[in-house]
């Protein structure tokens, strides 16, 4: 199943609407999260890996949420 999941992260039918996911909840977490530090000028290299998860987290979550409903159509 991790394989699965892990091939179907670069899987181009579940990239696009990942990568959508993605910038727009990835986006509103970043301003709530970091918007004051982007304003006045604070943002460190911890806060910049910070926001690369902020990005990253709703594209994971995203493609499993896709790639479960997918296995559950094939074998149920």
């Amino acid at each position: 199943m991790l394989k699965g999941y892990i091939a179907s992260l670069v899987n181009p039918r579940f990239v696009p609407t990942g990568l959508k996911t993605a910038i727009i909840v990835g986006t509103l977490l970043f301003v709530i999260n970091h918007g004051y530090a982007i304003a006045q000028r604070e943002m460190t290299r911890d806060r910049w890996l910070a926001v690369m998860l902020t990005y990253l987290m709703p594209y994971l979550v995203n493609v499993h949420g896709q790639y479960s409903s997918s296995q559950r159509q094939q074998n149920g």
